[in-house]
C-alpha cells in the first residue's frame, strides 16, 4: 500500500509508533548517529521517546514529522518541518538518516528533496532553513545537493562533544527549488 510522499528513492510518511518508535529508540541512543546532532548526548529512554511521539502524531500547526522509508517500506529515518511560520512562509528543517549501512547512498538527499516539494507545493512556504554542525560534511554535501545554500556561519555556537562548534546556517527559497526542479526535469 502506497501512502505518503514519495521520491525517487524514498517516502515520507506519517509517523507511527507502532511501526517506528523501536528505531528511534535505537538510532538517538546510538553515539555514531548522533554524533553530529544537538540531541543524543544524554540517554533516551523509551518513556520519554513515547511520549515525544504521541505529541508528533497528534500534531501540531508548527511542527511536521515524517519517517523516511524505502519505496519497499523499510524505515531508515526521520526528516522535519520545525517553527512553521505560515504567515511569513518559512520553517527550519531537518533530516536524519538512521540506518548507518545506507550512509551515502543519497537517500538523504532523496528525502530532503521530497520535503521540499512538500513545502513549498502543499503547504504553500517560501524559504526552509537549516544548520550543520562546522565538521558535518555528510550533513552539509547531503543539502547542498538538494539545493540549500549556505548563509552563514555562527562561531562557537554549539557544545558538542568536548567542542564548541561553529553552527553552519544555511537556506533553500522557493525560486532555487523551482530553478533545481526545472533543470533535474530537463535532464532526464
Amino acid at each position: 500500500m502506497a501512502y505518503g510522499w514519495e521520491g525517487e528513492r524514498v517516502r515520507l510518511a506519517p509517523l507511527d509508533a507502532d511501526r517506528h518508535l523501536e528505531n528511534y529508540l535505537v538510532w538517538l541512543n546510538d553515539p555514531e548517529v548522533t554524533e553530529w546532532l544537538l540531541i543524543g548526548d544524554f540517554p533516551l529512554t523509551r518513556l520519554i521517546e513515547r511520549d515525544w511521539f504521541e505529541r508528533a502524531e497528534r500534531g501540531s500547526g508548527d511542527q511536521i514529522h515524517f519517517a523516511i522509508e524505502t519505496l519497499d517500506g523499510l524505515h531508515i529515518g526521520t526528516s522535519g518541518l520545525h517553527d512553521i511560520d505560515y504567515r511569513h512562509g518559512t520553517c527550519a528543517t531537518g533530516t536524519i538518516i538512521g540506518t548507518k549501512e545506507l550512509w551515502g547512498k543519497g537517500l538523504g538527499t532523496d528525502a530532503t528533496r521530497v520535503r521540499a516539494r512538500y513545502a513549498f507545493e502543499v503547504l504553500g512556504l517560501r524559504v526552509m532553513t537549516s544548520s550543520v554542525l562546522d565538521g558535518n560534511e555528510r550533513s552539509l554535501r547531503m543539502q547542498q545537493a538538494a539545493g540549500y545554500e549556505v548563509v552563514g556561519r555562527i562561531p562557537g555556537r554549539y557544545w558538542k562533544r568536548g567542542a564548541y562548534r561553529d553552527e553552519i546556517l544555511t537556506c533553500l527559497t522557493r525560486e532555487r527549488w523551482e530553478l533545481l526542479s526545472s533543470n533535474l526535469q530537463s535532464n532526464v
